[in-house]
């Protein structure tokens, strides 16, 4: 497990009574992490918005910080530096293993149910690939080592199809969706992951066209990125930010913000760990070794 380092920004501001600012940790701040599954110039501006409702209700100031991979977010809970995380649901297997972190709430659908989404592997046009089998030997776009739909699942496909994700494909990992979609838009890589949330993304940033990408595989329904408390943080704060994780409204948030969080239903609802029990499921069957992510 690598060092790690944040691109931290103190963006939101003590607001409210709701808790004594005795009680807030470290000198009046929660620190707020976020996986980098975009780009932290687009991350950093609708997670400040989004600290500073989680601020408003609590009572203390909400310092927001973008990860620069996903296993620098877990050594930052680890490290005792993170109070609440969104990680990746695998990140999150992990960060509860290793970090004590706790999933409390998760992006709601319309419904008000906990939000999923999918994974697949795209190619484009004309890249010479037609089906997984036709993609050993090619250069392959992971995300992280450590994400879902950006290694996990792919790699799961990719074995189910008799072929070795670490060397039967040339894997680069670009180190974000966002990455892995300009790599294949800009036919830098023949084939790579693609994640329903990535394309969501494009179409708001009017970066999406039909038919611009062939899906060779798409993934059954996956549980959205968790949000996390750390385990061992006073009952009392503990008690309090999982309530206001699993009430807190993001419609009051500008459009330019909900384009980017996940969630047909803008609001945050409970979840809890048994819901990421299906990734601990595909770890197992792959034989992944979190510890080496």
């Amino acid at each position: 497990m690598r060092a790690w380092t944040c691109l931290a920004v103190p963006a939101t501001l003590l607001a409210g009574t709701a808790f004594a600012a005795d009680d807030c940790p470290n000198g009046g701040t929660v620190r707020f992490g976020v996986e980098p599954y975009e780009a932290a110039s687009r991350l950093l501006p609708v997670y400040e918005d989004v600290a500073k409702l989680i601020a408003d209700k609590l009572g203390c100031k909400v310092e927001v910080q973008v990860t620069t991979s996903y296993n620098a977010e877990i050594e930052a809970m680890r490290a005792g530096k993170l109070e609440i995380g969104e990680f990746g649901p695998l990140g999150y297997v992990l960060a509860h293993q290793v970090a004590k972190a706790e999933a409390v709430a998760s992006f709601s659908q319309a419904d008000g149910k906990p939000m999923t989404y999918t994974a697949s592997i795209v190619t484009w046009p004309g890249s010479g690939v037609a089906t997984l089998k036709d993609t050993v030997g090619h250069s392959f776009a992971f995300s992280d080592p450590a994400s879902t739909s950006g290694h996990l699942f792919p790699a799961y496909a990719l074995q189910k199809a008799g072929i070795d994700a670490d060397k039967g494909v040339k894997p680069v990992y670009a180190g974000s969706h966002t990455a892995t979609f300009e790599a294949l838009r800009n036919h830098k890589v023949e084939v790579g992951e693609l994640n329903s949330d990535q394309i969501t993304s494009a179409r708001h940033q009017n970066m999406w066209q039909d038919g611009m990408f062939t899906t060779l595989w798409q993934s059954d329904p996956i549980p959205q990125d968790p949000i996390a408390v750390r385990g061992d943080l006073p009952a009392s704060l503990k008690a309090r930010l999982t309530q206001i994780l699993q009430n807190l409204d993001l419609k009051v948030l500008p459009q330019k913000d909900l384009d980017v969080l996940a969630g047909d239903g803008k609001s945050f609802v409970a979840i809890d760990d048994a819901a990421y029990d299906g990734i601990r499921d595909m770890v197992k069957i792959l034989k992944v070794d979190l510890a080496k992510l």
